[in-house]
């Protein structure tokens, strides 16, 4: 599978009101391992940057004055984009500004060119309700170096979201590799012979006896619509009584 972690800065905040992208970083993963392909460009918006934009990002509009314009590069850009899985922080705000660049050059909509959008601030606002979900407290929660980004960087950026996605969609299958890589030391535990028997305490008549009781309850309580009676039929009486 293959998939884009995308990021953007830009002159402003508005892209309806005429904020353009000055920079573009993309990270590509292929089956969740970085490849190694990736997309970087600074662009030249063709206006001033705000001072607020400034001061998070710090890029300057001497710097961009040589820059290419996003005419130049698009067709780069939606190339290395093509047909994949795009990953952003916050989709909105960046597919906002992506689609005003490609309608002022009639391309279309980003989401036409790629395979899918995944927006992980929403991802991890329902992992952490009630948290701080920004780029940086998802670094802290996950324990993922930041102490680099002083500044905002579209590549910078992209790459810690890299490893914050990974983090948060880290399942059965990539735990199950994890183990393999230390399968030496788990290889010897589990081929030694177990030499401690097991002790196995039946449960006492009063004791079961209790234990059909407060089944008998949960039955009569839920009208008999138990996963237990379906399971084991021979309870089908319990409750009924």
């Amino acid at each position: 599978m293959r998939q884009v972690i995308l990021d953007t800065e830009t002159t402003g905040l508005s892209a309806r009101h005429g904020d353009r992208i000055i920079e573009i970083g993309c990270i590509e993963l292929d089956n969740r391992r970085f490849s190694g392909q990736n997309f970087h460009r600074y662009l030249n918006p063709q206006r001033p940057v705000e001072a607020g934009a400034l001061a998070v990002h710090g890029i300057t509009d001497e710097f961009l004055a040589d820059k290419p314009l996003f005419a130049a590069v698009v067709d780069d850009f939606l190339a290395f984009v093509a047909g994949a899985e795009i990953i952003i922080h916050n989709a909105a705000f960046d597919v906002e500004f992506l689609d005003e660049e490609l309608r002022r050059l009639g391309r279309g909509r980003f989401a036409d060119h790629v395979g899918g959008i995944h927006d992980t601030l929403l991802q991890a606002r329902e992992l952490h309700p009630g948290r701080k979900n920004s780029l940086d407290a998802l670094c802290e929660r996950y324990q993922i170096d930041n102490r680099q980004r002083t500044l905002h960087g579209a590549v910078l950026d992209a790459m810690l979201l890299a490893e914050v996605y990974l983090a948060m969609t880290r399942g059965q299958d990539s735990l199950a590799i994890e183990l393999d890589s230390v399968a030496s030391p788990m290889a010897v535990a589990r081929s030694e012979p177990r030499t401690v028997p097991l002790r196995i305490l039946q449960a006492s008549l009063a004791e079961v006896a209790a234990h059909d009781a407060l089944l008998a309850g949960i039955a009569r309580d839920s009208r008999g619509q138990c996963v237990w009676l379906e399971a084991a039929p021979e309870r089908s009486q319990v409750g009924s009584e």
